[in-house]
């Protein structure tokens, strides 16, 4: 049992690890080779897709997708989808995905002539899903040694779930300090004058037994 308890505990902080890792904001330091626009029709990977463009109908099964191809600091090829994300989740209320296109568009380089830009988003790039992160905001950069803006969001997002997390566990042990743990050592205490109360019993017949034997 103690394996199961750390097998569901394991997995439970893997899952809340997962989702603030694709939830929260996360910088890039890139040269933009490209932007297009692709008709895609999102399958089992929908939902890591958005809803569609703010003010468009979100029933449409296939859609245009703004699409931002870079070359990121490190020599590694990342492409990024470029949606809104409106009123749903993630809370990041996106509506400009045309000027973002527009400004990405602007930005683009050759490797003779790099310039590059700080891209903000959120989400993975998972190739054999076809998961493309998407990008919130492009602003320009002195170099690829470009140092990153501090995380101000992840840390003030972090510390406010630690601090929940942190009153949650106070006032769990709290509770369980005063109802739960009182009443298992009830319940142990009453088990065990169970067991003494039939022991005792069994040693009665025993000697009753005894002594019927003995006449």
């Amino acid at each position: 049992m103690v394996y199961v308890k750390w097998v569901f505990i394991i997995a439970f902080w893997l899952l809340i690890g997962g989702f603030l890792h694709y939830t929260l904001p996360q910088v890039d330091i890139a040269r933009i080779t490209d932007t297009y626009e692709k008709r895609v029709s999102p399958g089992a990977n929908a939902l890591f897709w958005s809803s569609g463009e703010a003010g468009s109908s979100s029933e449409a099964v296939e859609r245009d997708v703004f699409f931002i191809q870079t070359r990121l600091a490190s020599d590694r090829v990342m492409v990024y989808r470029n949606e809104d994300t409106g009123w749903i989740w993630p809370p990041y209320f996106k509506f400009d995905t045309s000027n973002l296109q527009a400004e990405a568009a602007d930005l683009r380089s050759t490797s003779t002539d790099a310039k590059y830009v700080a891209i903000r988003h959120y989400g993975w790039r998972l190739e054999f899903l076809s998961i493309f992160p998407n990008a919130v905001s492009i602003w320009p950069v002195d170099g690829p040694e470009a140092s990153k803006p501090f995380p101000w969001v992840n840390s003030v997002v972090l510390t406010l779930l630690a601090a929940l997390f942190y009153g949650v566990w106070v006032r769990w042990r709290r509770f369980r300090e005063a109802r739960i743990d009182p009443a298992l050592e009830d319940l142990q205490d009453s088990w065990e004058a169970t067991e003494d109360a039939v022991a005792e019993k069994g040693n009665s017949l025993r000697r009753w037994f005894a002594s019927r034997k003995g006449r």
